[in-house]
């Protein structure tokens, strides 16, 4: 008898093998064929089944092997090409980073590891770790191309400055929302607070560049601030009010899916209150104070 027969006989009765395949509609499902329950369910019935032999002869197991129950891994998986045991779990409540922290200390209190054995956190905390590695390179090159522009665009580093400010103010709200809300920095949040800084920075080119303009048409500076802040209060509210009834239904959602779109979009409509405010009150006192020299038309450009 060949013992890959034996083998053959054991896994499709008791583990089962695929067959053939089913079609409805769309959809496939794979067709198992394995012995029914009683005659696999207990030592007695596993040795009774019968292995045909080279002649023809059907020999029940029990005469070819000892069955015997023991404990041991319902599979064997491995990862590159060492055998590992994945042990999940969810977490509710907290954040990723904090409770992979947690049980790393009491891991390496309670746990010992022989030789050759390693612990390896991955998962959603992996790719957590892999987005934030990737954002701490995106967010600085992005802040500088932001800073560019607005150099580009103004012609003078003292008006891109006032208008990269305004990012702190955005950042507040952001932090302040993700902590009445319950929620936690991660990957999804970090992208909206990229967002919220494109928001904010658009706010402050609105309003520096009007009240540029203004000055550069003959207005004193107090009279341009003023009349900069009336005008342009609209537009700033209008683009703030959009946004927010545009990211309401992903801080309303259940869904699948929702853990993700909760903590950009509450990130985004919290720093967006900030900043709206911030940027119509402490962005002109700022421009007061360090905005005073001359206007030429080059840092008052009409299509901004």
């Amino acid at each position: 008898i060949n013992v890959a027969d034996v083998q053959e006989i054991i896994t499709t009765a008791i583990g089962g093998k695929v067959a053939t395949h089913v079609y409805e509609g769309e959809r496939r499902f794979q067709l198992t064929l394995r012995f029914p329950e009683p005659q696999r369910n207990s030592i007695a019935s596993i040795g009774e089944i019968r292995v045909k032999s080279a002649s023809g002869a059907l020999i029940p197991m029990s005469e070819l092997a000892t069955i015997e129950m023991r404990e041991g891994p319902a599979r064997i998986s491995r990862e590159h090409v060492k055998r590992r045991i994945f042990v999940g779990f969810n977490v509710v409540g907290r954040d990723i980073g904090g409770v992979v922290d947690e049980g790393r200390k009491k891991l390496a209190a309670q746990l010992y590891l022989p030789v050759g054995y390693t612990i390896v956190w991955g998962g959603a905390f992996e790719n957590m770790e892999r987005a934030n590695a990737r954002l701490m390179i995106v967010v600085p090159i992005t802040l500088g191309l932001v800073f560019f522009l607005l150099f580009w665009a103004f012609h003078s580093l003292r008006y891109a400055t006032l208008i990269i400010l305004n990012l702190p103010f955005a950042l507040i709200g952001g932090v302040v929302s993700l902590w009445l809300s319950g929620q936690y920095l991660s990957v999804p949040a970090s992208i909206g607070f990229i967002e919220l800084f494109g928001l904010a920075v658009g706010n402050g080119i609105v309003l520096v560049s009007y009240i540029n303009q203004l000055r550069n048409e003959g207005q004193q500076i107090d009279e341009a601030i003023l009349a900069g802040c009336s005008l342009r209060l609209r537009p700033v509210v209008m683009t703030m009010m959009t946004t927010l009834l545009g990211l309401l239904p992903l801080v309303l959602a259940q869904g699948i899916g929702a853990e993700v779109q909760r903590p950009l979009a509450t990130v985004v409509i919290g720093g967006l209150f900030t900043s709206t405010a911030l940027t119509l009150v402490v962005l002109p006192a700022l421009y007061s104070l360090f905005g005073g020299h001359e206007v030429s038309q080059e840092e008052a450009p009409e299509w901004v």
